[in-house]
């Protein structure tokens, strides 16, 4: 059994907190505490994604860290450490805006936070795991793949133990796993993110092309809202193979999830999906069984994974109250013995 299966089989993101937030010190102080680590723990997970958005970090971030870190070794619990907005990059700025590709400077502010990162956590073993940045968008081939080893090559010099989790193009997308270097060292894990059929999990999202189209897709189901949805989405390959009798089940989720299945058999190496889920517009029910047979395929095919997310950012675990939303959600989640 490798690292992944082992010790970050099961997760929660903590999205919303460290990232994609205010950043304000109060929030910091009241969103996430111990206490909801220790519940994420009681839920039979095994670790946490830790979404870090980089201007944290120079206002007490890496302190809040230091606590996360703790508070998951009192847990039992696991940690993998995502830069999820670095100098030059956020997966929502366009091509222009994310100069990580093509400034020189700014690769070397990401690569010298890593090394940071490095040294501040080097005592600690399996229990921490490095993911370089979340959702790539590399409009320039293969730039990524140079940025990334220079900072895999860098944390290895601090610390050869490390794992470091990469991810690749199109918000690291399980088709575009097949672009990505292959190392031959077992450190170097690979990671991505699922969430089709987008119907399903993005249904009526505001900052998606499914917006106000007020489909209501259920899961399992047939393809609903098609006369609406292909004017919309007209460019997309993948999409017009979708037709009215397009039906979302376990069978159709395996389709998709094929290239990332086929790339581990192929590098001989362990997957980890550090995002999935359904929104919150879903209906209760088909959130649930989407969830249930994701975690069905994550364990035939041995891959570990992290839900999206602990907490509002419009894929909620809890309510507003703390409460699980369902105990048959969390049953959903728990890794199979």
């Amino acid at each position: 059994m490798g690292i992944i299966f082992e010790k970050y089989r099961s997760g929660m993101n903590l999205g919303g907190w460290l990232s994609q937030s205010s950043y304000k010190k109060a929030h910091i102080a009241e969103f996430i505490t111990e206490e909801d680590v220790k519940k994420i723990a009681s839920w039979g997970l095994d670790h946490i994604r830790l979404p870090i958005d980089y201007p944290v970090l120079d206002d007490g971030g890496f302190e809040v860290i230091d606590k996360v870190v703790e508070w998951c070794k009192a847990a039992g619990l696991n940690l993998v450490l995502d830069l999820h907005k670095a100098p030059g990059y956020a997966f929502y700025d366009s091509a222009d805006e994310n100069v990580l590709f093509t400034d020189e400077t700014v690769q070397q502010r990401f690569v010298s936070i890593w090394e940071e990162f490095a040294r501040r956590y080097i005592t600690e073993k399996d229990n921490v795991v490095f993911e370089l940045l979340n959702e790539i968008i590399d409009p320039h081939g293969d730039t990524w793949n140079k940025i990334a080893r220079r900072a895999i090559e860098s944390i290895h010099a601090i610390d050869a133990e490390r794992y470091i989790l990469l991810g690749g193009p199109q918000y690291n997308s399980a088709g575009m796993l097949h672009t990505l270097e292959i190392y031959e060292n077992e450190r170097v894990l690979y990671n991505f993110h699922f969430y089709e059929p987008m119907l399903v999990t993005h249904q009526d999202a505001y900052w998606t092309p499914l917006k106000d189209t007020k489909i209501k897709q259920p899961y399992p189901g047939k393809i609903e809202g098609i006369e609406i949805l292909k004017p919309i989405f007209s460019g997309n390959a993948h999409f017009r193979k979708m037709e009215a009798d397009t039906y979302f089940d376990i069978d159709f989720i395996e389709k998709c999830l094929e290239p990332a299945i086929e790339f581990a058999k192929k590098n001989n190496k362990e997957l980890y999906c550090g995002e999935y889920g359904a929104i919150d517009r879903a209906d209760f029910a088909s959130r649930v069984n989407y969830i249930r047979d994701m975690n069905a395929l994550f364990e035939k095919h041995r891959m570990g994974r992290a839900l999206w997310t602990y907490k509002r950012m419009d894929f909620p675990t809890i309510d507003e109250n703390g409460e699980p939303l369902s105990e048959e959600l969390i049953k959903s989640l728990r890794r199979q013995q």
